[in-house]
């Protein structure tokens, strides 16, 4: 009994001294010398302790918040310019470090941390990094960028890779070791930061997973003046919220049970034909028809941006998912004309970083002029189109992409689209060693929608498993070359535990194909095969 009270007293004494060299080791972090950048704080937070300092966090965010254990959070700031404040933050597990660490994305305009993922991060042992990139504002908002061309550089590449060098800095300080992997992880502007990170810093991140990425940020955006021009050409053409129910209806209608399963799935949206202008109104106007005018503006959202030689600008949007919390009645058509998401990007990025003019009004803008100036300096920095990922695969990287084929903010022709060129660029081998394209059927942008939308976020705390998440997916195919070939994805009811459907995310080109019998809302019902 005697020896293992001494035992005992001997287990405590190392934790508390454990801890304390920890607290310490954290407070010195405060005194590190980063050429380019400061230590602005260092501290321990205990665990659940951690209160967001921006938004009221959701009850599921702040469940995350008070699942923390104790960590390290290190706050930096990084002036690779004279007009550079890019803020960072570095988060380190106190105990259970995976040895990895995990740099995460922002959405829209960034502006802010993105705690939320960076607490997912931590409570999975990971050591986690990310950048406000260079200003402070809603995702929204682009006014920061008017007359400020280096903070448009920080956002466009520079402030992640500030963040990605300044976290590795503090990892080996703290741990007295390097990472032993890095990876990204990032969706829509993420997305775009995955792809820039591979392209432009390509020995930056040894695995990125890049979901439904707005890497051409130019052509993205003048199609997002196309969709406004499209639905504000006459006060006839607006195609109001009430009505998207009645397309979606329709198109579920024409194409729904083509790939064997009637589910409120459009499998593959490509191959779904349908033609807006099956909806006129016989007679008098209600939401269930169109009217010639929003006819004629539906078939442009579809059809996409088209310069005045009708060359492809970007292309449209796919038939499916209309409907939703998450699709085009936020996205596109918005409350009322000129009130949507899409607007307020293509409204931003013109007025702040391509024309430099705060007055400027897309209802006069010419298109072809449009994409012109986006394709000068923005695309310099902003886009992140370069296929050529050879300095990225000899660096051993792996990128994992995905997109939801009914994105209702960013094409996923266009991932398609990149993916291509990549393997046209790479060939065939090297793809297979590189590059994998997951496509999602029925997901909305990065979420939402009818389909199967969960397959790994960073943040889920539950036991993980590779067949399942995206993330360990990934690392698996860094860390002992085992490529994933399928994904099984999951849709939740909105309890966000019952489970509705399961289903294979297959590795494009190969898609999810219904083996005739068996439960359609299980994955073990479908079978990866060439589409």
């Amino acid at each position: 009994m005697r020896k293992a009270l001494v035992m005992l007293a001997v287990t405590l004494s190392g934790a508390l001294v454990q801890a304390a060299t920890s607290a310490e080791s954290c407070a010195r972090l405060g005194e590190l010398a980063i050429p380019g950048a400061k230590i602005t704080a260092a501290a321990i937070v205990k665990a659940g302790a951690f209160i967001s300092p921006t938004a009221e966090p959701q009850p599921a965010e702040a469940a995350i918040y008070r699942g923390l254990p104790d960590f390290c959070r290190v706050q930096a700031e990084a002036t690779p310019s004279s007009d550079s404040d890019i803020k960072i933050e570095v988060w380190l597990p106190l105990a259970g470090w995976n040895r990895r660490f995990l740099a995460v994305g922002n959405g829209g305009f960034a502006g802010d941390i993105n705690y939320r993922e960076l607490a997912g991060a931590v409570a999975n042992g990971y050591s986690a990094g990310n950048t406000d990139t260079g200003h402070s504002g809603s995702a929204v908002d682009a006014r920061w960028a008017l007359g400020h061309p280096e903070k448009i550089n920080d956002f466009g590449h520079r402030g992640v890779h500030e963040m990605t060098r300044v976290s590795k800095v503090v990892i080996k300080a703290f741990f007295g070791t390097d990472a032993h992997k890095s990876y990204f992880a990032g969706c829509s502007n993420g997305g775009r930061q995955a792809l820039m990170e591979a392209q432009r810093y390509p020995e930056d991140y040894d695995g990125i997973l890049a979901g439904a990425p707005a890497n051409y940020w130019s052509h993205l955006l003048t199609s997002a003046v196309w969709d406004a021009q499209a639905l504000t050409a006459t006060p006839a053409s607006y195609i109001p919220s009430s009505k998207v129910p009645a397309i979606a209806e329709a198109v579920n209608a024409a194409c729904d049970a083509q790939d064997g399963v009637k589910d409120g799935i459009v499998n593959d949206p490509r191959q779904c034909h349908f033609r807006p202008v099956s909806m006129l109104c016989k007679e008098s106007e209600t939401d269930k028809c169109l009217t010639p005018a929003q006819v004629s503006a539906l078939e442009k959202l579809y059809g996409g941006a088209r310069d005045s030689q009708g060359e492809q600008i970007f292309p449209g949007f796919l038939p499916g998912a209309e409907d939703g919390a998450g699709g085009w009645a936020l996205w596109i058509t918005g409350s009322a004309p000129g009130k949507s998401l899409l607007f307020f990007f293509g409204n931003g990025f013109f007025a702040n970083m391509a024309y430099n003019k705060a007055e400027w009004d897309y209802r006069q803008a010419n298109l072809d002029d449009a994409v012109k100036v986006a394709d000068g300096a923005p695309a310099k920095i902003l886009n992140a189109t370069d296929p050529n990922l050879k300095p990225f695969a000899a660096h051993g990287g792996k990128l994992l992409l995905y997109h939801g084929w009914n994105d209702p903010a960013i094409s996923a022709l266009n991932s398609v689209d990149y993916y291509n060129a990549v393997s046209k660029e790479l060939g065939q081998q090297k793809l297979a060693q590189t590059v994998r394209l997951f496509m999602v059927p029925g997901m909305q942008h990065c979420a939402g929608g009818p389909g199967p939308d969960a397959f790994g976020e960073s943040w889920t705390t539950a036991p993980r498993d590779p067949a399942h998440d995206v993330q360990l997916a990934l690392e698996q195919w860094v860390e002992k070359e085992t490529a994933p070939s399928e994904i099984i994805a999951t849709k939740y009811a909105d309890d966000d535990k019952t489970v509705k459907m399961t289903r294979p995310l297959c590795a494009y080109p190969r898609a999810a194909k219904y083996k005739g019998n068996g439960n359609s809302d299980d994955a073990a019902s479908f079978v990866c095969a060439e589409n």
